[in-house]
């Protein structure tokens, strides 16, 4: 297994709750698909750096964790699908 780091950015005009079941959702993708050590920490509203889908901020997740390449490659199918998510960014982390 390796590990990975999940940088993603949710649209701002939800309200937090719902942000927060989005976030719930693709974390449990990971654990569903033989995810472990998961750890996700939400950043918050932020202002982003130049426009993106002609939204000036959002809210920023970061999710570290490790699991095989099966897995990031379902995360990723969900979040290219997905309506709200406006950006996201996946790295493999030694």
């Amino acid at each position: 297994m390796r590990a990975y780091e999940v940088m993603y950015i949710i649209r701002p005009d939800l309200e937090e709750e719902a942000v927060k079941s989005y976030v719930d959702k693709f974390a449990e993708v990971v654990n569903a698909n033989g995810g472990t050590e998961l750890k996700v920490d939400f950043w918050g509203k932020r202002r982003l750096a130049y426009e993106i889908k002609k939204f000036n901020e959002g809210y920023y997740v970061l999710m570290n964790f490790k699991s095989e390449g099966r897995t990031v490659e379902e995360l990723e199918r969900l979040m290219k699908i997905s309506d709200v998510v406006i950006r996201f960014l996946t790295t493999r982390t030694e």
